[in-house]
């Protein structure tokens, strides 16, 4: 049975960090709905509930170990509504200073009880008092350490490869829950939008992006669709290391511009942005329904491609045409870079599917990159950082198409990328999500 959902940060907590483990849910769109049910929760307790959410979900592997110490109950597993208790309640005590100890067991053994009775009630006092009465080192390194320790072996020594080992500890110890990405139209004032947004949300915490000239960071707004500038089309919610890679393939006013692996439309819109009207922009898709979400995203935006196709580049570009100026191709990946978005996944990794992801990114690639005119540009991205998706991609795609070679990523709009011709965007470097980003050049 689910959790009964309560209006606090730590029956909030339980509720993401269960729905996760038993549905595979994502902890982001979870905790939001939870959130809103509750809009007269104060933002302490908001704040509260995400640090605790986002926290037990990273570390779980290592609290359920240290929980496992005290839990007398011989091979059985603990069911899916205790051991989100248990999990959030472990967070607390063994990493979180400012949280009195007989605070987190006595709610932690309140819910618990409401939701499984006394008698389990009892075993989850009984394991937390055990747990809490072990002697506490310093609460930030252990919280470091369980970060590190809960990412699943395999994927630790490929961020090691990926990274060196000084960028993997970083990666893996930028664990604060990312900011909602919001992106004002190319040539908008965003000091004069971030004074717009605080004058409408009082109570949410709203910074410039560090990276991409065009991303404004909310932290603490709520449903950021309810603002008054997205339903009219002013704003658009765009992470803002996916507004880098857009703005990296250099589009300009007039060209013509494939987005090969468009999804929902937010790189679409962006780069239709771009191009201005005398431009054009067409987009393409494996899955019909995403490219309907992006035609009604685009509308929202009072935008519209020229053309959208439904397409697996895998199998040919069917009626996709061979004359771009430029082509994104934001491939399919393993997600890496989401990790801080995503904290279930460093535990859950699974490397037997890189070799696949891999053969499936050098194969769009390559389609997609057949469609840029001669000298045309292509930016190649995924949002991960493993070599495997990066550049064992480009090295194998370059072997098996002479006609391509190495080109500069565009530094007109984020002058970090001039010049270069990979780059990777880090959230311990730039404050985004981790993106591998590389720039192609059609020849003859």
């Amino acid at each position: 049975m689910p959790i009964r959902l309560e209006p606090n940060a730590r029956s909030i907590a339980a509720h993401v960090v269960e729905r996760v483990a038993r549905e595979g849910a994502f902890a982001a769109a979870v905790l939001d709905a939870a959130v809103e049910r509750f809009p007269e929760l104060d933002p302490r307790e908001r704040s509260l509930a995400t640090e605790l959410a986002y926290g037990a979900l990273r570390t779980a592997p290592y609290l359920e170990q240290r929980l496992a110490r005290h839990a007398v109950r011989g091979s059985r597993p603990l069911e899916d509504t205790v051991r989100a208790h248990l999990v959030v309640a472990a967070y607390q005590l063994l990493f979180l200073e400012r949280v009195p100890a007989f605070a987190a067991v006595s709610e932690a053994v309140r819910l618990v009880t409401v939701a499984r009775g006394k008698r389990v009630g009892a075993f989850a006092n009984a394991v937390l008092r055990r747990l809490a009465a072990e002697p506490t080192d310093d609460k930030r390194a252990a919280l470091e350490l369980a970060t590190r320790a809960s990412i699943a072996p395999a994927l630790w020594a490929s961020l090691v490869r990926s990274l060196g080992e000084a960028n993997a500890v970083a990666f893996a110890g930028a664990t604060a829950p990312p900011p909602v990405g919001l992106r004002i139209r190319p040539g908008e004032d965003r000091a004069a939008w971030l004074a717009r947004i605080v004058a409408h949300s009082p109570r949410a915490t709203i910074a410039l992006g560090t990276v991409s000239p065009l991303a404004l960071q909310l932290r603490g707004g709520g449903d950021p669709q309810k603002l008054p500038f997205f339903g009219n089309g002013e704003l658009a919610i765009q992470e803002e290391g996916a507004q880098v890679v857009t703005l990296s393939l250099g589009a300009k006013g007039g060209e013509t511009v494939l987005d090969a692996c468009a999804g929902r439309g937010n790189k679409t819109a962006l780069l239709a942005e771009l191009v201005g009207p005398s431009g054009a922009v067409d987009a393409a898709d494996q899955h019909p329904s995403k490219l309907a979400r992006l035609e009604a995203e685009l509308e929202r935006m009072r935008l519209a491609p020229r053309a959208t196709y439904a397409v697996d580049w895998t199998v040919g570009p069917g009626d996709v045409p061979a004359a771009y100026d430029r082509v994104l191709v934001d491939a399919p990946c393993s997600g890496t870079g989401t990790i801080r978005r995503r904290p279930d996944l460093a535990a859950r990794w699974d490397a037997a599917k890189l070799p696949e992801l891999h053969d499936l990114q050098v194969r769009i690639l390559l389609a997609a990159a057949a469609r840029v005119k001669l000298d045309g540009v292509v930016v190649y991205a995924v949002c991960s950082l493993l070599r495997e998706e990066g550049e064992d991609v480009i090295a194998e795609a370059l072997a098996r198409a002479p006609w391509l070679g190495e080109a500069t990523l565009s530094g007109d709009w984020v002058p970090a990328l001039s010049g270069a011709t990979v780059i990777r965007l880090t959230p311990h470097e730039h404050g985004t999500d981790g993106y591998f980003l590389a720039a192609l050049r059609r020849r003859a």
